[in-house]
């Protein structure tokens, strides 16, 4: 596959677009433009602890299956992001208050937003240990064990947006524990990729974590777990190299991720036996193809045309798909206010602003992730939102090779 330059010598596309509205976006929702107040407050500040209630959700589940022997409780995990975030987002609805600029340098200067994400770390391993030593002690049935390891599983997914968050900022303690928290579903080539190559690559074909217009996600699923890691490898054994070391050096930052896995399976096979290691295989499947279904909404059959050089445009609000609802964004870091994170990729999650002309997801992710499992239920809710996108113009969408002419033939081209 075809690998783009390291963004360390091509920047384009990790820098604030060329746009006014990203460097002094006007606050919306009656939000106050006016610094002489001296500080504004946040309103959603205390909301934002209630991120820390996702890794706490296997203990839940487990005190509520004890307490009634219901197998189904032991798949909390993917009830609460299919059903319960679904169902919340809809009741509450959408915020689109966005702080005023004059206020970013004191909301990341307040360490309690950074202790929202430290935080999760101890919880989710305490939940994987935790995890591992009912699989260990108690005689589970294959449908309960299943359950068990997607609520397990879904805590190491949900944490890869915490590792997604800390791994964007420049302080070396957050980079580290961005890779600590990766561990736990042995996806720590992500740190490499995701920064060095997705940012770089975005809505465009090259990029494997960018899904294309009648793809299905299953499709999908190999397409960028496999490109992701060979793209990875490929970003760091070209920064060794460049720094004069070999690719299996001690510094290889994505050996090091991987050593991190190791050592934490090993030891919990080894405290525990190891008959927990299929169970670890499985929430850790479980974990990263939550990240995956994601990065599939994220983008889907969204496209950066080439300017006159041949290189692609800058990354605008319009190549990410967002979404304002307040609930999921509250447990994912406004991970959904994906437009402004692309644009501005070192800004804090309490930072970031939603944008007009982003496109709007008609859910949060959770309603999203549902629609993605069932491929004609997604093509039937966005493949028409993306052809108004681009005014019926196929050929500015980022689209499935094998399905361009099925999709032409239904839905035209602009004359």
């Amino acid at each position: 596959m075809t690998v783009a330059p390291d963004p360390q010598e091509d920047p384009v596309s990790l820098t604030p677009a060329a746009d006014p509205t990203l460097d002094d976006s006007a606050p919306r929702d009656g939000a106050d433009d006016s610094a002489e107040h001296g500080r504004w407050r946040d309103r959603k500040k205390a909301l934002w602890l209630l991120g820390l209630v996702v890794p706490v959700l296997p203990f839940g589940a487990w005190e509520l299956y004890q307490a009634s022997g219901f197998g189904l409780l032991l798949w909390m995990g993917p009830l609460w992001i299919l059903a319960v975030i679904p169902l919340l987002d809809l009741l509450i609805g959408v915020n689109t208050l966005n702080p005023p600029e004059w206020a970013t340098a004191q909301l990341e200067a307040d360490r309690f937003y950074r202790w929202c994400t430290f935080l999760f770390l101890p919880l989710q391993v305490t939940g994987l240990v935790f995890g591992v030593w009912v699989v260990a002690r108690h005689h589970l049935n294959l449908f309960e064990l299943l359950g068990w390891a997607s609520t397990v599983g879904s805590v190491g997914g949900i944490g890869i947006a915490n590792a997604h968050e800390l791994g964007h900022k420049r302080e070396h303690l957050e980079r580290w524990l961005s890779r600590i928290v990766l561990a736990q579903t042995a996806y720590g080539h992500f740190y490499v990729e995701h920064n060095r190559g997705h940012h770089s690559r975005v809505a465009t074909p090259e990029d494997p974590a960018t899904s294309r217009l009648g793809q299905s996600f299953w499709a999908f699923l190999p397409r960028t777990v496999i490109g992701g890691i060979r793209s990875g490898w490929s970003l760091e054994a070209s920064r060794l190299r460049r720094e004069g070391h070999r690719p299996l050096d001690g510094r290889n930052r994505i050996l090091q991720a991987w050593a991190m896995t190791l050592l934490l399976f090993g030891g919990l096979v080894a405290a525990f036996g190891v008959r927990v290691l299929p169970f670890l295989a499985v929430q850790a499947v479980f974990g990263f193809s939550l990240l995956e279904v994601v990065n599939y909404v994220e983008h889907y059959g969204l496209l950066r045309q080439k300017v006159a050089n041949g290189r692609y445009e800058r990354c605008r609000p319009e190549h990410s798909w967002n979404s304002d609802h307040l609930a999921s964004n509250v447990f994912l870091y406004n991970l959904e206010r994906h437009s402004d994170h692309h644009a501005n990729p070192t800004r804090r999650f309490q930072t970031l602003r939603t944008f007009e002309e982003a496109p709007q997801l008609p859910s949060g992710y959770g309603g999203m992730i549902l629609l993605a499992y069932i491929p004609p239920l997604w093509r039937r809710v966005m493949d028409p939102r993306v052809v108004a996108l681009y005014d019926g113009d196929l050929s500015r969408a980022n689209i499935q090779p094998r399905k361009r002419a099925q999709l032409e033939r239904r839905y035209g081209r602009a004359v």
